[in-house]
């Protein structure tokens, strides 16, 4: 029964992405736009942690 409701979770997210990319292109774009500088700065934000981390924790 778990199955079912995700595959239904995931068919509903694909159609609302569908949706969103075929009424407003320009906010899609934006979107993925928000979600890669989300995830860049999560990279970057990682990578000055374990800089740190290496310096033996010392500011």
């Amino acid at each position: 029964m778990a199955v079912q409701w995700k595959k239904l979770g995931l068919f509903t997210v694909v159609v609302f992405v569908l949706y969103v990319i075929i009424t407003d292109p320009a906010k899609a774009a934006d979107y993925v736009q928000i979600g890669f500088e989300g995830i860049s700065s999560a990279a970057q934000s990682i990578g000055d942690f374990m800089t740190w981390v290496a310096n033996g924790g010392k500011d």
